[in-house]
């Protein structure tokens, strides 16, 4: 990350750290390259201090001590919860959230006030309205959260009810109804 990058704010998304976890520290680095703005839960905030990182706002947090200009924000719900209405009030159009484990639960909702893909040690997750389209190599694989009926193209789904992508090309999810989260490996 030599070079520098002008961004326009609020054009990259933004980032929350709910947990780090072990997660891929080169994944990091790339979630953190247009320098977004970064939301950090209070339970991480010190291990983001010691990768060195800038924290612009701190979610649900009581320390004292915090680097020049964070805005700590707090609610009477979950960090998640926080951040997100945060960055919807703020007219964020995007996060991406690193988390150790993906809730269904916690984040259905989400996706009609911004754009959400959630990060874990192992894959990304998102919503996708019916319709979604989007081209694939020959088994690059997706887990389909909730049971719904839909309909799919080029996706063939094996025992352990992940979809394989059948052909290199495009692969379309049809169904009606609110959107549905998807999971890639990553």
């Amino acid at each position: 990350m030599s070079s520098h990058h002008i961004v326009k704010e609020k054009q990259e998304p933004a980032l929350f750290i709910e947990e780090l976890g072990n997660f891929n520290e080169e994944l990091l680095g790339q979630l953190l390259e247009w320098s977004p703005t970064l939301l950090v839960n209070a339970e991480s905030y010190d291990k983001i201090l010691s990768l060195g990182l800038k924290v612009d706002v701190l979610v649900n947090g009581t320390q004292t001590e915090t680097q020049e200009n964070t805005k700590v924000i707090q609610g009477p719900v979950d960090a998640l919860m926080v951040a997100v209405n945060y960055l919807y009030e703020e007219k964020y159009p995007a996060v991406n959230v690193i988390t150790r484990k993906f809730d269904l639960e916690k984040y259905a909702g989400f996706e009609d006030k911004i754009n959400l893909v959630v990060f874990t040690e192992r894959a990304k997750h998102y919503p996708i309205k019916s319709g979604f389209s989007v081209w694939k190599p020959a088994g690059s694989e997706f887990l389909i959260h909730g049971n719904r009926y839909l309909e799919v193209t080029n996706l063939m789904q094996d025992e352990d009810e992940i979809f394989k992508v059948v052909n290199d090309g495009f692969v379309e999810f049809t169904f009606s109804g609110q959107p549905i989260f998807i999971s890639e490996p990553i």
